[in-house]
């Protein structure tokens, strides 16, 4: 890699996004779907929360072709 290369890569916005995305993976444990569920069914989040979670959990999935 060139010093050029490195140094357009570390102003690249979408590897900084990367980079943040998957240290949030790496805090979730089993199913998302599940747990924003539990969460729902439990009463720590209202139902608007819900609907404003799994409208965002859609958007990424288009986002990254996930279907």
């Amino acid at each position: 890699m060139t010093p050029l290369y490195n140094m357009m890569n570390q102003n690249n916005p979408y590897n900084n996004f990367m980079k943040q995305f998957n240290e949030f993976k790496k805090t979730i444990n089993g199913n998302p779907q599940e747990q924003i569920q539990q969460l729902l069914n439990s009463g720590k989040i209202s139902q608007s929360q819900y609907n404003a979670a799994v409208q965002k959990a859609n958007m990424i999935k288009n986002m990254f072709g996930i279907k």
